[in-house]
């Protein structure tokens, strides 16, 4: 099994001024690895408005890479805007996951529009940076991947890819709205596309982890890398119903494979938990692996998804 050995908090959102649209949440980070500093991608909100809706920014905060504790800058605006009027991403981007192809960082995230009859609906959308990550131009008004017949809702946490020269792109699909106590909650799973130019996208059209905890658990944040001769993923799996909690809330889960179709899911192997007690003490969620300067690290969200920031592990031992 592995075992990650946790640093702390890493990054408060609470503890950066002047930025109203960046008032609490850090949400899913994504790292892009640079000369002198560790840029992790995260998504946060403003204050709720007077009916107590909430919209998600995607921004970065840079991480000196010698001391991952050490803020050195927050991004001054978000990394691209919110949608027009009627288009998918009007009240939110999030999560966001980036990747450098040659001399550009392509960004790949989820955005959200509201629904009547549920609260949301998702789909997931892409945009380019010349400028080493700090700004992103969208590829367009709508989105790269969309639902279809067999994922007919709620495609989002996108987790971007590339292995043997080819494009993958990690999300999960919604299965099924379940109502829990008048409350519409989304059960969703971990799927994969794959692409040569990583515009046009072949769904896989299959889970890719099998459920365990029980039949409508939802998957999230399929965070997947290359190591030892077969594939590693850590994600995030909650309860359908109550999930708000310690009891039902998320927790971090591990499956490998050998060719990225099918998958091994062995939760034992995951190596991290919850903590008896401090900011992820009731759930953690949204796994991010990355590799720096000879060590393995994991970055990952505490108590209610990441309201209060991200924390940060380090790997013990070899991956095996």
């Amino acid at each position: 099994m592995f075992h990650w050995k946790k640093l702390g908090k890493a990054f408060t959102p609470q503890e950066v001024q002047g930025r109203p649209w960046l008032k609490e949440f850090a949400q899913a980070p994504a790292t892009l690895v640079m000369d002198d500093v560790v840029r992790v991608y995260f998504s946060c909100r403003p204050s709720a408005d007077t009916n107590g809706q909430y919209v998600s920014y995607s921004a970065y905060v840079d991480l000196d890479r010698q001391d991952l504790f050490k803020v050195r800058q927050v991004a001054e605006k978000p990394i691209f805007p919110l949608g027009g009027l009627g288009e998918f991403d009007e009240f939110g981007t999030y999560p966001v996951s980036v990747v450098r192809d040659g001399d550009v960082v392509r960004a790949y995230y989820a955005g959200w529009t509201r629904c009547e009859s549920v609260p949301f609906n998702v789909a997931i959308g892409a945009a380019v940076s010349w400028d080493g990550g700090k700004t992103f131009t969208k590829m367009g008004n709508g989105p790269i991947l969309s639902y279809s017949p067999d994922e007919p809702f709620v495609l989002s946490g996108p987790k971007i890819r590339r292995f043997s020269g080819q494009w993958q792109l990690f999300y999960i699909a919604g299965r099924k709205w379940k109502t829990v106590e008048g409350r519409a909650e989304p059960v969703y799973k971990i799927r994969m596309a794959t692409s040569d130019d990583g515009v046009h996208w072949t769904k896989l059209n299959k889970d890719l982890v099998e459920s365990r905890v029980e039949e409508d658990e939802a998957q999230a944040s399929p965070d997947v890398f290359y190591a030892n001769g077969k594939y590693h993923m850590f994600f995030c799996y909650r309860y359908s119903s109550h999930y708000r909690g310690k009891q039902n809330g998320y927790r971090i889960g591990y499956a490998s494979s050998n060719n990225l179709v099918d998958w091994v899911r062995d939760d034992s192997k995951a190596g991290i938990d919850v903590s008896e007690q401090g900011w992820d003490a009731e759930m953690i969620s949204y796994p991010h692996v990355f590799e720096l300067d000879g060590k393995t690290y994991m970055a990952y969200l505490g108590d209610q998804v990441g309201r209060h920031g991200f924390g940060l592990a380090v790997l013990e031992g070899r991956l095996e």
